[in-house]
């Protein structure tokens, strides 16, 4: 099963972050996302307006709702900036990975650049 079609578990603190390592095997099953200092995942989408990054952020939010995985997301025209980490443990777990997995699939090629 892929990382996309899994559900984020949500985290009750008292585990150590996800190391190096762990990171940079999950990493390769995400595309275009950047591991900042091992501490957090990074991605930007660009859109071809600011109609089409506001409905992706809509698409996102919802989603963070039902995963109860709740990501920082920052718009602009024309882009959308996700930053994930599990904040009980100041790191990265597996289900960051399940997240940015998802935000992925509910990007839209027709709206994308």
């Amino acid at each position: 099963m892929g990382l996309a079609e899994r559900d984020c578990i949500p985290c009750k603190g008292g585990v150590p972050p996800l190391g190096a390592d762990a990171i940079k095997v999950l990493l390769a099953e995400v595309d275009g996302w950047t591991a900042v200092d091992d501490h957090h995942l990074t991605k930007t989408y660009k859109f071809k307006n600011f109609a089409g990054a506001l409905a992706f952020v809509d698409r996102v939010g919802a989603m963070a709702e039902q995963q109860w995985h709740h990501p920082n997301i920052y718009l602009a025209w024309g882009s959308v900036r996700i930053d994930i980490w599990t904040h009980k443990i100041n790191g990265l777990t597996e289900s960051d990975f399940v997240f940015a997995a998802k935000c992925d699939a509910l990007s839209t090629p027709d709206n994308a650049l």
